[in-house]
């Protein structure tokens, strides 16, 4: 389990930044890690700005919600920079589905962390064809520390780590749940692929 490094009120003001990166494939529990981290934060008495991708709005429109129904409050947005404009005086910045931002969302994570921030993101690593989803392969560069998480294989309960897309459809990004993806292990995932 990961520990929260300085988590309270009593840290130096001149705490050091830094990036924390959760990933992994589809129902592996990414952002329920992420509302598990941001609300200990809170008990904490941090001050805490959630971020996501506008365009994700599978359960909530405002909040980030979990496969297992679990949310926490909100801020959709539609660009990676328009996060620099809302974090305001915050100690930790949430940030889920991170794949869905542009490339800047690197600069942008580097420069809250430079800012003293703790820098929390969510998100896939790999896309549909088992390829590195831009731009985590960056996050997973710059980050101190990184949180790979499985789901279970949908064929044959092994641990998973890719996202098996069930339409032939070709789009990268491409919204969906249970009834577009299985959580896949590599063997089950390769075999089908062919």
């Amino acid at each position: 389990m990961f520990i929260e490094p300085l988590i309270g009120n009593n840290h130096p003001k001149s705490q050091k930044g830094h990036i924390e990166v959760i990933c992994g494939s589809m129902f592996s529990g990414k952002t329920e890690e992420l509302i598990r981290r941001l609300n200990r934060a809170l008990i904490a008495k941090q001050r805490v700005e959630i971020f996501k991708p506008a365009v994700d709005t599978r359960y909530h429109t405002y909040n980030v919600v979990s496969h297992n129904e679990n949310e926490i409050r909100s801020t959709p947005v539609n660009f990676a920079d328009d996060i620099m404009l809302l974090a305001g005086d915050c100690d930790v910045i949430g940030i889920d589905e991170v794949q869905f931002f542009d490339q800047q969302i690197v600069s942008v994570a580097n420069k809250l962390a430079s800012l003293g921030k703790r820098v929390i993101l969510a998100g896939l690593d790999m896309d549909f064809e088992g390829q590195p989803f831009e731009p985590m392969p960056q996050l997973l560069a710059i980050a101190e520390y990184v949180t790979k998480v499985h789901a279970i294989c949908m064929k044959c309960g092994d641990l998973a780590s890719y996202s098996f897309r069930l339409s032939g459809e070709k789009r990268k990004v491409m919204l969906g749940e249970k009834d577009a993806y299985e959580a896949r292990c590599r063997k089950c995932f390769y075999e089908e692929k062919k």
